[in-house]
């Protein structure tokens, strides 16, 4: 038996308006693709720079208002932990004498207060360099009127105080 060659499979040609589709939907992908690349890129980087950014905000763990004699406010006292700082803001006008100075005062129950030391500067809002120890316990902050220098701790603040207040714990 002799076979018969075979004939060759017909290929059936493809129409050039699918090619061209076909191109260009490779193209749009090829497109999403890198754009998304491009997008995920740009997200980690603001991520990383608001993370960074965070870091630099204060944070603000203890807030007290101190009240005038009339219990009006007139000295808003944050600790921000991470600068180690107590920011000091005033909210009224009254200022020091020539010879005078605030004191600032962390009062505990069952103890005598402590110094956290002179308000130096005249102006609205100021900070003054403090340790968490230092409010440690602490109730309540106070200033009193003493001499230019202030006062020791052994010797104790002038009373009645001129501002006082209670210091709060922000919830973290």
């Amino acid at each position: 038996m002799t076979e018969t060659p075979s004939a060759p499979p017909v290929f059936q040609r493809v129409s050039t308006w699918w090619r061209v589709l076909s191109i260009v939907l490779l193209i749009a992908l090829l497109l999403g693709w890198a754009v998304g690349v491009s997008m995920t890129e740009q997200l980690k980087a603001q991520i990383v720079q608001l993370q960074g950014r965070l870091v630099q905000v204060s944070q603000v763990r203890q807030i007290a208002v101190l009240q005038d004699k009339d219990q009006l406010p007139a000295m808003l006292i944050t600790f921000d932990p991470q600068q180690g700082v107590l920011l000091i803001q005033r909210l009224n006008e009254v200022r020091e004498g020539r010879q005078d100075s605030m004191q600032l005062w962390a009062l505990t129950p069952d103890a005598a207060p402590r110094s956290l030391g002179v308000i130096a500067s005249k102006y609205q809002t100021l900070q003054m360099p403090v340790t968490e120890a230092a409010l440690r316990g602490a109730t309540s902050l106070a200033i009193s009127v003493e001499n230019k220098e202030g006062v020791t701790e052994a010797a104790g603040p002038s009373l009645p105080y001129l501002f006082q207040g209670w210091l709060v714990q922000k919830s973290i």
